[in-house]
């Protein structure tokens, strides 16, 4: 038991190792690259994609995928934007978007388990649907303007001293990021998702509620990118349709990255931050050497991403998460409906 869990936390560690050398390499070559304002700076520029990341980290872990991400957080920032020109208080419109998102995502979940449907087909299909829904609600992007708004931007903001303040997007990521990691750990739910993840028709057998689960997990996820949403329009006073192009794409990189693999059974929210933060890192790596083209991002982390996924097969992560047995995952059996 013991070694299965450093087995399975292992992922996560390498994730945190990366992180902690691209910080410190940073720091070596640019003067005041890893000082807490810069660093709190990066946290909030990358709050939203954390937040998504999040609901996707559940996803990958049942061994399933959700490519309508980015469309569900430019549709959610798109419609607050929208309600709140239209009267509406920016609260209600944030509660109402993230309503919306968790129903379209709980309503993919139960079109991939109903109909035994591919969950990349299923998913594919929502994020054009998303995307098409932000131009029904929106053909242009749209300021959104209220009170209340400015009073976040000034109020709310968490002083860490130094000259440093954690913003409240990023108190909002680490509440986040800490209510997964519970939900993933101390929760039949969690334990469910990772069984599921592990081996779905053992869980089956063993009488975990795949549908009533894989409906939660989708409906998490929705929710999650609808609150990414809810963060990005409140960071850039805006709902924009085109927003977010391919942040899906970002949003699993950094799941896999922070050591959830896309087989499903071995992960957590915990290294998925770690993901998204090395993400950030290498944009400001990037942008402090200055000569560099923004592309080398993406050439950078398609780079670590398959380095990742080789390691993972190289340590044997992908056995250790397989064979751990059903009654381990779930704590027992689960014969609820």
């Amino acid at each position: 038991m013991r070694t299965s869990v450093r087995r399975r936390g292992s992922p996560a560690m390498v994730a945190t190792t990366i992180l902690l050398a691209l910080v410190v390499a940073g720091a070596l070559r640019f003067d005041h690259f890893a000082s807490l304002a810069n660093l709190t700076n990066l946290l909030g520029d990358y709050a939203y994609v954390g937040i998504a990341a999040v609901g996707a980290t559940f996803v990958v872990l049942s061994g399933g995928i959700d490519l309508s991400v980015g469309s569900v957080v430019a549709f959610s920032a798109v419609a607050m934007s929208s309600l709140v020109n239209h009267g509406m208080h920016p609260l209600a419109a944030a509660a109402l978007a993230l309503l919306l998102g968790g129903a379209f995502g709980a309503s993919m979940g139960w079109l991939i388990c109903a109909f035994d449907l591919p969950p990349f087909m299923v998913t594919l299909v929502g994020m054009f649907a998303a995307r098409a829904g932000c131009f029904v609600v929106s053909s242009e992007s749209e300021a959104m303007v209220h009170p209340f708004l400015d009073r976040v931007a000034r109020g709310y903001e968490l002083s860490l001293g130094a000259g440093a303040s954690l913003p409240f997007r990023s108190v909002v990521l680490m509440t986040v990021v800490l209510t997964g990691a519970t939900i993933a750990r101390a929760t039949s739910f969690g334990r469910n998702v990772f069984a599921i993840g592990g081996d779905r028709r053992a869980a089956g057998m063993m009488g975990i509620p795949i549908m009533r689960t894989t409906v939660g997990l989708y409906a998490l996820a929705g929710l999650c990118a609808a609150l990414g949403g809810v963060v990005f329009a409140f960071y850039k006073r805006a709902g924009d349709p085109t927003a977010a192009p391919g942040l899906e794409l970002s949003v699993i990189a950094a799941v896999v990255i922070g050591g959830t693999l896309l087989s499903g059974g071995v992960g957590s929210v915990v290294g998925t931050l770690a993901g998204v933060m090395i993400l950030g890192v290498i944009r400001l790596l990037i942008d402090f050497e200055g000569d560099l083209n923004a592309a080398w991002t993406s050439v950078a982390t398609g780079i670590l991403l398959l380095g990742f996924v080789t390691l993972q097969k190289v340590v044997g992560v992908v056995g250790a998460g397989r064979e751990r047995p059903a009654t381990e995952l779930t704590g027992g059996p689960d014969r609820s409906s």
